[in-house]
């Protein structure tokens, strides 16, 4: 099986749906005669290399994360530009994999409608989609905490590169919790609070200079 997988993280090759990739593509590449090219769209720079490869390809794989309730404006882009192959006979199978900061898969439900509708239109067959949140912390989480994630991810492209089809209980787990209980809720709040949810974000807006800036509102009237 040839897989044609497309990165659309705005981070390319540092990106948190990098590191979930590698443990689905190391799965997927257990079957001996499984291969896979993989294209960053973040280096999008003329459209007709991708879209080219997409034409091309037997069956694609396209990840990225959650920006807005959607997706980035590159992963918007590539996906317009697909636009005159919409009905084209013999077109591959297609599948997506949305990871997001956010905990909850409830989040990432409406861009999964949109990816079945949109395979529609392309007249492509709709392997489904992988939902998994509480994604943004793994590049610094000890081993320990990202040990099931991982096998997961590698579970699934095993079972992808054996029969092309996504497992759905693994897509069942990776999705966990679809929306947190009153209970969980409740406890955030405490800790938000005290200032414990806010650590790794304020590190973030540290990192690039724009902490003193975290209660802008640039659109405010």
């Amino acid at each position: 099986m040839k897989l044609t997988v497309f990165n659309g993280s705005p981070r390319g090759k540092r990106s948190n749906t990098k590191i979930l990739l590698e443990h689905f593509l190391n799965g997927f590449m257990t079957t001996d005669r499984n291969i896979y090219e993989i294209f960053y769209l973040n280096r999008l720079r003329n459209s007709d290399k991708f879209v080219k490869s997409f034409q091309e390809a037997e069956r694609v794989l396209m990840a990225f994360p959650l920006y807005t309730d959607a997706m980035p404006a590159m992963v918007k882009t590539f996906v317009e530009s697909l636009e005159p192959l919409c009905g084209r006979e013999g077109n591959l199978d297609i599948g997506f994999i949305v990871q997001s900061g956010f905990p909850e898969a409830i989040h990432s439900r409406y861009v999964e409608r949109y990816l079945e509708k949109l395979t529609r239109r392309l007249g492509c067959r709709y392997t489904g989609t992988v939902i998994k949140g509480g994604v943004e912390g793994i590049q610094v989480q000890p081993a320990w905490m990202t040990r099931k994630l991982f096998k997961y991810f590698y579970q699934l492209g095993k079972t992808f590169g054996e029969t092309g089809k996504f497992d759905e209980q693994i897509m069942l787990k990776l999705a966990k919790p679809e929306r947190y209980s009153k209970f969980v809720l409740l406890a955030y709040k405490l800790l938000d609070k005290i200032g414990l949810t806010k650590f790794y974000w304020n590190k973030m807006l540290k990192e690039n200079n724009a902490y003193e800036k975290r209660f802008a509102k640039p659109y405010a009237r």
